[in-house]
């Protein structure tokens, strides 16, 4: 995975072209949080200092930041989230239509959301409450929990580090909860602990061994 173009772009300011749901009036800032209120409907938001807030039933086109974190709230819609330093936050039973894409920053998805592209960051958890991705999930140094009955497609790829490295670092931990798909194939290109529920579903597993577990959590 190459974060240079990620990083690059979003520090320039995006591209603001319009994506799905561009149907609203564009919010571009430099210095500054933006929010868009419940059944608000806006284009695409971009901040390079500050976070960006969604609320429930809200919805937006492309949703970018470069220092602050992004929230989209229940049920809202939103074509693609982007940020480079904070976390990211999809509430239960919202939409993102494209792609989530974080560098230094966590991911969670709550009840019901659903990615349909490609999830991925460098450092930071993934959690899913009884999510969809419709995109595989990509990451260096962040753990991954997919919890119970959620869905991922397209697999997993746990990449390696690149650059300079002091010491060993920490595995990242990998649990696929109960009842829980992830097809494709799970790739590990560095050494990982992988814990998957016996009622779960997997797909090809290379670069790791799974420890199976019974009940909520290993």
């Amino acid at each position: 995975m190459n974060h240079t173009p990620l990083v690059l772009s979003l520090a320039l300011g995006l591209s603001l072209a319009g994506g799905a749901f561009a149907h609203g009036d564009d919010v571009d800032k430099v210095n500054g949080s933006i929010t868009i209120n419940s059944d608000q409907h806006a284009g695409n938001l971009t901040t390079v200092n500050g976070s960006i807030h969604i609320e429930s039933g809200g919805t937006a086109a492309k949703v970018s930041t470069v220092n602050g974190g992004i929230s989209v709230g229940a049920h809202a819609t939103v074509d693609s989230l982007e940020t480079v330093n904070g976390g990211i936050e999809v509430g239960d039973g919202a939409r993102v239509a494209r792609t989530v894409e974080a560098v230094n920053g966590g991911v969670q998805l709550g009840k019901g959301a659903d990615v349909a592209g490609h999830v991925s960051n460098v450092n930071g958890r993934f959690t899913l409450d009884a999510a969809h991705i419709g995109g595989g999930i990509e990451t260096v140094s962040g753990d991954i929990e997919i919890g119970a009955d959620s869905h991922v497609e397209g697999g997993l790829i746990v990449d390696k580090p690149h650059g300079w490295s002091w010491g060993k670092s920490r595995n990242p931990r990998i649990v696929i909860g109960p009842r829980a798909v992830v097809t494709g194939t799970l790739e590990f290109r560095r050494e990982v602990d992988l814990y998957v529920s016996d009622s779960a579903k997997v797909g090809t597993i290379t670069g790791a061994t799974a420890t199976k577990f019974s009940g909520a959590n290993p």
